[in-house]
């Protein structure tokens, strides 16, 4: 068998799904390859958080373009991806975290996105369920969650719609530049060529991108994931801590039927080679700790499921967004360390923009891979450093 499109996406996750749902609506010819299931890994494992707050500011311009699209998300794919726009809170333990509330609201403010900080009496009226040992809330009242078991597939299904070619349970094993553009052979001996390429394989992408010439210092990890029986719905924005403690950097949303979802805390193993990732029970006894300082109220509640998934983290937490710097007609997406699922919508236009006619008004220098092979000459990188402060 042999194919051939506009563009080959390799990867399957919410970044690689929705690329080639907008270039389908560019009406650029799209072939999809998937190893497993699309939204099989780190894109269907994640919080499901709609987060733009606490973003590095160049990312604001994708991911504001990003919740334009989760906005529109039923109107858009078709389907329902239980986006709820509850809002998304982020609280903080220490005075210095506090104070960095105030100065990233200012500073995002240019970046369109408005946040509302909130200290003192002001907070325990908004947030009465808090902890007197929380000091301070920055609240982004448009943000919100949605079900990462339901997102990628549904824009892998809308792309298809649209004509493209969505190929699962495919392995890759030899990806050629060629004249014209890129040959990329199955496992099975299938044979797909086009024009351009794209490599959004998450945890994966680096042994792809090494045949390139573009390596790059990705770690896998596991996000520590549970969710409690369902209780009366009480908590509308999702919420989690801000700090550089990682053990006190715990999150969670509620959804309508009352379960919640619980994340944070220090990542579990993960294994590229297996494809798998655990969650330590330790983890999880540490996260409950964590919750029921956060909010006293969750003590009683009982888990019922925890789960991971195999997550790709880069030693300055930012991702791999554009184009190669060695090859022509390629480009990538992934690296997100582990906050990729709001912004993927607005990563996947914004990609498509930049394979259908060349260039994006926003800005992806900060996103290059040619960043890593600017230090190869310095000392080499530490893996990711997982206690910065994030939540999901």
């Amino acid at each position: 068998m042999s194919d051939r499109a506009d563009v080959i996406v390799i990867g399957g996750g919410i970044v690689g799904t929705s690329t080639a749902f907008f270039l389908r609506r560019r009406h650029r010819s799209v072939t999809l390859l998937e190893r497993g299931l699309t939204g099989q890994q780190a894109s269907g494992v994640n919080f499901g958080g709609i987060r733009r707050q606490g973003r590095v500011l160049a990312q604001l311009a994708m991911a504001n373009r990003a919740l334009e699209t989760w906005r529109r998300s039923r109107e858009l794919l078709g389907e329902d991806v239980e986006f709820l726009p509850s809002g998304h809170t982020r609280v903080c333990y220490h005075a210095h975290d506090a104070e960095y509330f105030h100065r990233y609201a200012r500073e995002a403010r240019a970046y369109d996105l408005d946040l509302e900080v909130l200290e003192g009496a002001a907070m325990f009226r908004r947030f009465p369920f808090l902890s007197k040992e929380v000091l301070a809330a920055s609240i982004s009242p448009l943000d919100g969650h949605a079900n990462p078991r339901l997102a990628a597939p549904a824009f892998a299904r809308a792309a298809a719609r649209l004509g493209a070619n969505i190929v699962e349970n495919t392995e890759i094993v030899r990806i050629e530049k060629e004249a014209g553009g890129f040959r990329v052979e199955s496992a099975c001996g299938d044979i797909y060529r086009s024009q351009q390429l794209l490599i959004c394989a998450g945890a994966w992408a680096n042994a792809l991108s090494t045949q390139f010439g573009e390596p790059v210092p990705l770690v896998a990890h596991g996000p520590q994931m549970a969710v409690t029986e369902p209780v009366p719905y009480v908590f509308g924005s999702s919420m989690g801590v801000y700090t550089s403690i990682k053990e006190e950097s715990v999150y969670f949303r509620q959804i309508p039927r009352g379960n919640i979802i619980l994340g944070g805390g220090p990542p579990g193993p993960a294994d590229v080679a297996t494809r798998r990732a655990g969650v330590l029970p330790i983890n999880t006894v540490r996260q409950l700790a964590q919750f029921r300082r956060l909010v006293p109220a969750m003590t009683p509640l009982n888990v019922i499921r925890v789960w991971s998934g195999v997550e790709s983290y880069l030693p300055d937490a930012e991702p791999i967004i554009g184009a190669s710097s060695t090859t022509g007609g390629l480009f990538y997406g992934f690296g997100f360390s582990g906050s990729g699922f709001q912004i993927g919508p607005g990563v996947g236009e914004t990609l498509a923009e930049l394979l259908d006619v060349g260039r994006t008004e926003i800005a992806l220098e900060p996103f290059s891979i040619a960043r890593f092979a600017r230090r190869a000459s310095d000392a080499p990188l530490a893996s990711a450093d997982v206690s910065t402060p994030s939540e999901a």
